[in-house]
C-alpha cells in the first residue's frame, strides 16, 4: 500500500456548472496531484476547472439535530396555533380552538 496522500478530485465540466466528485488521485504533494488530476480529468477537454483536496482535510459531519428541533426552518413544518394550543393545555389555560 502506498504512504502518498490520498486527493479528492472534484471537476467542473462546463463553466456555469456545481463541481462534482471525479475520483481520487495518489501523490506525494500538491504539485503532482496537481499535474496528476490534470492527465486524468482535463487532458481531454472534459474539464475547465478542477479541486484537489487532501481526503486527510476531509471532515465528516454525520451527527444532525433531531428533526423536530428544525421545524421552524421548514416552510409546512410550524405551525404557531397548534404550538399555542399545545402551549395553552399544558398551562391550563385551554381557550376556544
Amino acid at each position: 500500500m502506498s504512504e502518498h496522500p490520498v486527493w479528492e478530485v472534484f471537476r467542473k465540466e462546463r463553466r456555469g456548472q456545481p463541481f462534482e466528485h471525479a475520483g481520487s488521485v495518489v501523490a506525494p504533494d500538491a504539485d503532482f496531484a496537481e499535474a496528476w488530476a490534470r492527465e486524468q480529468y482535463g487532458r481531454r477537454g472534459e474539464s475547465v476547472a478542477l479541486w484537489l483536496v487532501p481526503r486527510d482535510s476531509i471532515r465528516d459531519v454525520e451527527d444532525w439535530a433531531d428533526e423536530f428541533d428544525l421545524k421552524y426552518r421548514r416552510v409546512d413544518g410550524y405551525s404557531i396555533k397548534a404550538r399555542l394550543k399545545e402551549a395553552r393545555e399544558r398551562a391550563g389555560t385551554a381557550g376556544p380552538g
